[in-house]
């Protein structure tokens, strides 16, 4: 039997699609497979993050799962995300089979990727690497990336987290944005940075806090595999 994916429209509406015969627009109204809960001691940590890729929020069922999906709305390579987004059903080796990947991601070269977030730990379990290999030929037999992802970099998830506090673009000025991009056009110090454009937005901290913003949208680039700091070095890219 050929693998099928169902895609939920609404609680009452929901697409069952032949796996060959899915399109990415078929996911323009979708929503999450699974609704996203919160209760008091709640096993699972769930939660809704904004999305500065999605303008507005994409949900996630554990600490793991937020981290990844702030990495990807970090990556200026990716232009959709979905949480949750369908259920895929088939067969293997005589054995039915039914998984819900954790995000669907659209990039802007127009490329696919299933992304399933598990712990490092979890990947020498047969049960586990068994599901994800099946998953694995699935969708890549369809044309999509598949990804098993694990935890990131701690020092680069937290100075991630830190610039997701910036991420929001429609709290900064479009004229001081375009500003400080001529200002900062060869590289620098952050702090060096942030005193360039006080000037453009008439005090230190919201100096500080538009140069934040151009790091988050990668306007200017540093190492972020090190904690960032005032003496970090910016280059604009």
């Amino acid at each position: 039997m050929a693998s099928s994916i169902k895609i939920r429209k609404s609680d009452e509406v929901v697409d069952v699609v032949p796996l060959g015969d899915v399109r990415l627009r078929m996911f323009d109204a979708a929503v999450p497979w699974r609704v996203f809960r919160w209760y008091r001691k709640q096993r699972h940590f769930s939660g809704s993050y904004w999305s500065a890729t999605m303008g507005a929020p994409v949900g996630y069922e554990s600490r793991l799962e937020y981290a990844n999906l702030l990495l990807a709305d970090f990556d200026p390579g990716v232009d959709w995300i979905l949480s949750q987004p369908f259920l895929v059903e088939g067969e293997d080796r005589g054995r039915s089979r039914r998984h819900i990947p954790d995000y669907l991601i659209a990039r802007a070269d127009q490329s696919v990727c299933v992304v399933d977030v598990k712990p490092a730990d979890m990947l020498i379990m047969p049960k586990v690497r068994d599901s994800l290999s099946w998953s694995r030929r699935v969708f890549e037999a369809h044309g999509w990336e598949y990804r098993v992802q694990s935890e990131p970099d701690p020092v680069l998830l937290s100075n991630v987290q830190f610039l997701a506090g910036y991420r929001r673009g429609f709290q900064f000025v479009d004229a001081e944005v375009a500003a400080a991009l001529v200002e900062l056009r060869t590289p620098m110090t952050f702090g060096a940075a942030a005193r360039a454009v006080v000037p453009i937005t008439g005090g230190d901290r919201f100096a500080r806090s538009l140069v934040l913003h151009l790091l988050w949208r990668q306007h200017l680039r540093t190492d972020l595999t090190r904690l960032l700091s005032k003496t970090s070095t910016l280059e604009p890219t």
